[in-house]
């Protein structure tokens, strides 16, 4: 008679297989719904980043535009500086020649007005007299000599001044070339595209380069050398209006540039005290905001221990619940509740560590903060300290010699200069 075979093996109940087939459709359904919404982000993705990367280059585009406009508008005021400084220097180089031919003519007067005294020491017995003609000789010897010293001192001047204009000169000029060559990469730049043949990837395109300098600081420069220009400018314009006036005349405008000079410098004197008083008040607010960030750091530093505390509790329950024995081995609400924790956990460990890190990026980046304006603080104090010694020293301007106080005087220049007199600027 025979006997039915039996399959060996482990049999399953109808529950466990239609609990298979229904856990097979919903991982089914989890997983394309996953797929779906990946491909989703994936496009907003897409949109974003080409959106992005065309609103960037058009920036960039723009903002090179801008650049070109505003170093070609520097070109252009450079250009006309240049040119304005090249006719000043041949202006004033005329008005030097002048001021040299008129001082080789008062030579043919000199010569002419000791002959005449010359002659007259010839005279004998009575005659030789000091008369109205002799005294007005002299006088005209003296008043010869005095003008030869003036146009000299004024040769000289003019001579100074020619070469503060032509240095004024080979800087504006230095500038306007170096704009001319920006202005030439920056175009080259303008013309790049995506169908441009030269184009590649490079080497840390985004480095700094040695000399870099800042926007405001490139702005300075110009103006600095615009202004030196003009002020050089204005300065040989006033020489050659000067030039036949006289030493009176000369002294006003010394006075006047001294009181300047008193004015500036007083000036500078509040300016660097008002700044070394907001200097302190950010070194209070830094070193209170440093504080407080400390006091967040150890908050951070507690709320992650207990959080890591919470994770190995997680962690030993999800181990533990390993050794349960056969079909107890199920994942439960109560596994898929640790698996839940567990994943939190680590994602807000992994965020409080990266809030730390923060966190103490930040500090250092106030310490150094800190540093800086401490340092700041004794740059300042020590140049508000040479001020003050300037302004000190200056008093010798207007103090007369025999009041001054050679001990104050750091560099003693003063002592052999007559008495009864001011220092001149």
């Amino acid at each position: 008679m025979a006997s039915l075979s039996v399959k060996p093996g482990q049999r399953f109940t109808l529950p466990d297989w239609q609990n298979n087939s229904h856990l097979i459709s919903a991982d089914a359904e989890h997983q394309r719904s996953t797929s779906h919404q990946i491909r989703q982000e994936a496009r907003a993705l897409r949109n974003d980043t080409g959106n992005q990367a065309k609103w960037d280059e058009c920036d960039s585009r723009t903002r090179l535009k801008d650049r070109i406009t505003s170093v070609d508008r520097w070109r252009e005021v450079l250009t006309r500086c240049l040119t304005d400084i090249d006719l000043e220097i041949d202006a004033l180089t005329k008005v030097k020649e002048a001021a040299e031919d008129a001082l080789q003519a008062k030579n043919l007067c000199l010569d002419v007005a000791i002959e005449c005294l010359t002659f007259r020491e010839s005279r004998c017995d009575i005659d030789v007299v000091q008369d109205p003609v002799e005294e007005e000789l002299h006088r005209e010897v003296k008043v010869i000599e005095r003008t030869k010293k003036e146009l000299q001192q004024r040769v000289d001047e003019a001579f100074k001044q020619l070469c503060l204009l032509k240095e004024a000169r080979q800087q504006l000029n230095c500038d306007h070339r170096h704009k001319v060559e920006a202005l030439e990469l920056d175009r080259q730049c303008l013309s790049f595209n995506v169908t441009s043949g030269n184009i590649s990837f490079k080497v840390n395109p985004t480095r700094i380069p040695d000399g870099t300098t800042a926007l405001r600081e490139w702005e300075l420069n110009s103006q600095h050398n615009k202004d030196r220009a003009e002020a050089e400018m204005k300065a040989s314009i006033e020489l050659r209006g000067a030039i036949t006036l006289t030493i009176a005349q000369t002294n006003n405008e010394l006075d006047a540039q001294r009181m300047a000079t008193e004015f500036a410098l007083r000036k500078r004197i509040r300016d660097m005290e008002g700044a070394l008083s907001e200097l302190r008040w950010q070194e209070q607010n830094t070193l209170e905001e440093i504080a407080e960030m400390e006091e967040d750091i150890r908050q951070l530093e507690e709320d992650l221990r207990k959080r890591t505390l919470d994770l190995k509790v997680a962690h030993t329950r999800l181990e533990t619940r390993t050794y349960r024995p056969h079909v107890e081995l199920c994942r439960d609400q109560a596994q898929y509740g640790l698996t839940g924790e567990v994943q939190t956990l680590e994602a807000v460990i992994r965020a409080l560590q990266q809030k730390r890190t923060e966190s103490q990026n930040a500090l250092d980046a106030l310490y150094r903060q800190l540093h800086r304006i401490q340092t700041d603080i004794g740059y300042k104090t020590n140049s508000l300290q040479l001020d003050n010694k300037c302004r000190d020293t200056r008093r010798k301007l207007v103090i007369p010699v025999e009041k001054y106080d050679p001990e104050v005087d750091a560099v003693n220049r003063t002592r052999n200069l007559p008495r009864n007199s001011q220092l001149e600027l």
